[in-house]
């Protein structure tokens, strides 16, 4: 019989995959501090590994709670080589992050964790390079403008299903993926498992 599974996340996005997928779950936010978490962890851990950790201790946290539910904890990482970028506090700051960006190609890193009564059962990471075209100032500077505060939710400044497509040249890796929910890997787990019908 299928456990009552439980997203780890206040997402909107994962909230919405997961329903427009058709799975049956509750959703609770985790409350935990991921730069605390980050910051007790080794500064050198590469950016995957650091998005399976959080993914895994959002899942804990919220596995501690319901222990009888199959807990699914998520975190995605972008990083171009090992440098880790977070949201943006402001405009300016999201206008400096996307010039170091432009003109190269970074990794988003979506991990997902599912916990069981406090222990792992599954971890998974999947990668998506994004190519961000070189643009000019201008561009940059109209960009922000368009869009405002919402530069500031995704921690590239930019959300791909709006405004911030015009900002890449190429993607390589599933729309799933680059949302922060790597959908298809996560069915055909919980297929396996016996969680959802085959």
């Amino acid at each position: 019989m299928a456990r009552r599974l439980i997203l780890a996340s206040s997402s909107p996005f994962r909230r919405g995959l997961m329903e427009q997928a058709g799975l049956a779950f509750d959703w609770e936010d985790a409350g935990v501090d991921e730069r605390a978490i980050e910051s007790d962890l080794d500064a050198d851990m590469d950016p995957a590994t650091l998005a399976l950790h959080l993914a895994r201790a959002k899942a804990m946290a919220v596995s501690r709670r319901n222990p009888q539910a199959l807990v699914l904890g998520c975190d995605q990482t972008m990083a171009l080589g090992m440098t880790v970028f977070h949201k943006a506090a402001s405009l300016d700051e999201a206008r400096a992050n996307l010039s170091v960006l432009r003109g190269k190609t970074h990794r988003l890193n979506s991990a997902m964790s599912l916990v069981a009564d406090g222990v792992e059962c599954w971890g998974h990471v999947e990668p998506a390079e994004m190519s961000v075209r070189d643009f000019s100032d201008g561009f940059l500077d109209g960009y922000i403008a368009r869009a405002g505060k919402g530069v500031l939710k995704s921690v590239g400044s930019y959300q791909l299903d709006g405004l911030g497509v015009q900002l890449f040249e190429r993607v390589t890796g599933d729309y799933f993926t680059v949302i922060g929910l790597p959908l298809i890997q996560l069915l055909a787990k919980l297929r396996e498992m016996g969680e959802i019908d085959g």
